[in-house]
């Protein structure tokens, strides 16, 4: 398809949009092609510029492709941790605490999630206790 700048001999310009070259020259010879204004049949080509991929736009698409990954990927992280939040038992404070007595047989083995600061988690990494943080995610603290 190709897309023309079109103007009739009342001075309206308008767009069309055809096969090609040929089937422009067709339609203005049979008469089929008129101004959507003024109904005038002497309808010409305006001057076009072709479309040209400039670097600019080029990067303006890539950005367009990245945000649109970002934002999936950021939806596929929000469903993750829902899926962990809804079946994990939320201890809070005490997440260090039930953490060990899950690790060392102490308490029923479950999913729990809860708050640590940097110390504790060290602490328990260092005795082999697999925690893992759950991403802040955007518009979380909003």
């Amino acid at each position: 398809m190709i897309h023309y700048s079109l103007s009739c001999d009342n001075g309206h310009a308008f767009d069309g949009w055809f096969s090609g070259s040929a089937d422009f020259d067709s339609q203005v010879q049979r008469g089929l092609l008129t101004c959507p204004v003024c109904g005038s049949a002497s309808v010409s080509k305006g001057l076009m510029a072709p479309p040209v991929s400039t670097a600019r736009k080029q990067e303006q698409r890539q950005a367009a492709l990245v945000d649109r990954a970002q934002r999936e990927a950021v939806e596929k992280l929000r469903k993750a941790v829902a899926e962990i939040r809804s079946n994990a038992e939320d201890v809070g404070e005490r997440f260090p605490e039930e953490a060990r007595r899950i690790h060392y047989g102490e308490a029923e083995e479950r999913g729990i999630i809860g708050e640590a600061n940097l110390d504790d988690v060290r602490d328990l990494l260092e005795e082999g206790i697999e925690i893992m943080p759950l991403p802040v995610l955007p518009d979380d603290k909003n």
